[in-house]
């Protein structure tokens, strides 16, 4: 802290990677800047040259799943054009001296969320996300089944340039690899670290920090007070079954988790009042955005417990999760050279904001 008591720097250490690091540093917002523009969203229901509406299905390749039928699709599955990941070859990994490389062996696939182009997230009807999630569900378990070679299968969703999205249609992304990828890796580590010495899951204890813990921090010399956590600082949204929360450590300043408020280390075993509870959370959750930084372009990703050997003993370790993460600021020389975060805004003020959104 500094003189200005509204003023935070201070250094934060992620208590699930806690080789990841955030600081937060609010004078910084002072500055002058350039910001990811927002993005002017299209609310067209159609737009004739997308690839991706209703009427281009020829657009795009065959449909690989496709509710509730081909015909009168509300979301559809297709292969990536431009895969980062195939399953057209299958040479082996290449060794020479210290240089080593695996096969970019995998699947890539679009899901189209829905057959409206410009609808957003927040937009739409409970039911329709809850089939979303059903749908993913039901394709990452087809891929774990299909090929005992996958080891991760990773959903995703980019919107706006800056967060990597080339198509302006709703749709997220299904990516399955032969690896674990190094930050879902980190997470089962680090969390299954924790359990071998508390015997409790690291997301569970920060859920019920977040629900029931408060402190209140004094001045060593003064003994004025410095800050005040009080219950339910970091919460942003809570349904019956899921929670949303603002990271202590934030890696971007309006970056949310939605996690399971009762224990579970795989999305698989999720069933459809679940993902009533989750759609309604989300949707909540992504309004509440909307309102504070309309027009963002962001990333959310689901961590769930990798399959295979590696994670055969992290379930009561591990707790799947679902990550947003706007984006409203570019990486400075400082962000990428260290690889340390950078947030001018603190969490607990973001979180407020947030929160303090009057939902219809």
């Amino acid at each position: 802290m500094t003189d200005n008591d509204d003023t935070v720097r201070e250094i934060r250490i992620n208590p699930i990677v806690p080789s990841e690091s955030v600081l937060v540093a609010t004078a910084r917002g002072m500055r002058p800047t350039t910001e990811e523009k927002r993005v002017e969203r299209n609310t067209a229901s159609h737009v004739d040259r997308c690839p991706f509406c209703v009427g281009n299905e020829d657009k795009t390749p065959p449909t690989i799943v496709a509710e509730p039928d081909e015909k009168n699709w509300q979301i559809r599955i297709v292969e990536n054009l431009y895969p980062v990941l195939g399953d057209d070859r299958n040479d082996a990994g290449i060794n020479f001296g210290l240089q080593q490389a695996i096969e970019g062996y995998g699947r890539h696939e679009v899901i189209i969320d829905h057959n409206n182009h410009g609808i957003a997230i927040h937009e739409m009807e409970i039911s329709h996300l809850q089939m979303l999630f059903s749908i993913y569900k039901q394709r990452m378990q087809q891929l774990y089944d299909n090929d005992e070679r996958i080891r991760y299968v990773l959903v995703f969703k980019n919107f706006g340039e800056a967060a990597g999205a080339s198509i302006k249609h709703t749709h997220s992304q299904i990516i399955a690899m032969p690896v674990i990828p190094e930050n879902v890796y980190n997470e089962v580590l680090n969390s299954r670290n924790y359990y071998q010495k508390t015997h409790q899951c690291i997301f569970c204890s920060l859920i019920d920090e977040a629900l029931t813990f408060e402190a209140t921090i004094y001045d060593r010399e003064s003994g004025e007070v410095r800050r005040k956590i009080d219950v339910g600082q970091y919460v942003v949204e809570r349904g019956e079954k899921f929670i949303a929360i603002k990271p202590f450590a934030s890696r971007y300043e309006w970056e949310v988790h939605i996690l399971p408020l009762k224990h579970e280390s795989d999305f698989l075993n999720s069933n459809d009042a679940d993902f009533e509870d989750l759609s309604k959370v989300l949707k909540n959750t992504m309004a509440r955005l909307d309102h504070v930084i309309g027009g963002t372009q962001y990333n959310f990703f689901l961590h769930s417990q990798p399959h295979g050997n590696a994670c055969s003993d992290c379930a009561p370790s591990y707790h799947w999760h679902l990550e947003i993460c706007p984006r409203t600021s570019i990486p400075t020389g400082f962000e990428l050279g260290s690889g340390l975060f950078v947030s001018t805004i603190s969490p607990e003020d973001a979180a407020k904001q947030l929160r303090d959104v009057t939902l219809d």
